[in-house]
């Protein structure tokens, strides 16, 4: 938490920098009225938006009895309410979790994901959404990915029309060196950023789902398909949302990637499992 409140305050500096280096304190104001009304926009109709694209379709307990009763004990377990269940008729296995806060949550899943998990591994996959759900992720993700976006507007900007007129610097070597950098620190930034939540959402959902190795596992298999398939209708601006990057086939050994190494995370869970054992915590949902 620490270490994301500390890159979103950097993020939120950037801004006002290149808000203010274009056009003073008029324009450093305005982006940053324009980056909150832009960001509320995004928050509040993102989950619709997101499920639109991916043709995610709602689906009742009777429609996916296993599916909708995992998502319905791990929310008790979590203290959370019911969020919407969807499927995407996709063979590619990956799934993410939208919504504006718990009480407008969506969790989807792809048909290749229901196809390829056992229960117990889906009970990973879940719990690791949900914890998104729980920690507000969803909020975060999206103002890092609007501020990044407004970042590199206002760099395009000072590219054609350069900064307020009362700066001196006759060379333009400082304001090319800001045009060039500040877009890339920003992305490096939110990239982050995803990547921290990312993490955190490996260890609340396998303590969620009471078997870190189960999620482990599912990583393990969704990683082996998806680095040979690119989600359809997948944009760089949803990537974060997903369990694993979209653009796995592309980008999986990036330094641009929205996720951290899935090898790293299993790592990571393993040693949760072993520390949950060790401690008699072990307690499989599923």
């Amino acid at each position: 938490m620490l270490k994301t409140t500390f890159l979103m305050g950097l993020m939120t500096a950037l801004l006002v920098f290149l808000g203010d280096y274009v056009g003073g304190t008029g324009g450093m104001t305005f982006m940053l009225a324009f980056a909150i009304l832009s960001n509320l926009f995004i928050y509040w109709n993102s989950d619709k938006m997101v499920i639109r694209q991916y043709g995610a379709r709602q689906v009742t307990r009777e429609e996916a009895p296993g599916l909708w009763n995992i998502v319905a004990g791990l929310t008790r377990r979590a203290g959370l309410p019911m969020p919407k269940v969807c499927i995407i008729n996709s063979p590619v296995p990956n799934a993410f979790a939208t919504g504006r806060n718990a009480s407008h949550a969506a969790v989807c899943v792809t048909t290749g994901l229901l196809d390829l998990l056992t229960p117990r591994e889906l009970s990973g996959v879940l719990g690791h959404e949900l914890s998104h759900i729980r920690h507000n992720d969803i909020l975060i993700g999206t103002v890092a990915a609007g501020m990044a976006g407004i970042i590199s507007y206002l760099a395009r900007f000072l590219m054609f029309f350069g900064p307020r007129r009362d700066r001196d610097d006759s060379s333009g070597i400082g304001g090319l060196l800001i045009v060039l950098l500040t877009p890339l620190v920003a992305l490096i930034i939110q990239l982050a950023v995803s990547r921290t939540r990312e993490y955190m959402a490996d260890e609340s959902g396998g303590s969620l789902c009471g078997d870190p190795d189960a999620l482990a596992d599912a990583l393990a298999k969704i990683e082996s398909v998806a680095r040979m398939h690119t989600m359809p209708n997948a944009t760089e601006s949803t990537a974060h949302l997903f369990i694993i990057s979209p653009f796995s086939a592309r980008d999986a050994k990036a330094l641009f990637s929205t996720h951290p190494s899935t090898e790293n995370r299993i790592t990571r869970l393993r040693a949760e499992a072993q520390a949950m054992r060790a401690a008699g915590k072990i307690d499989p949902i599923v």
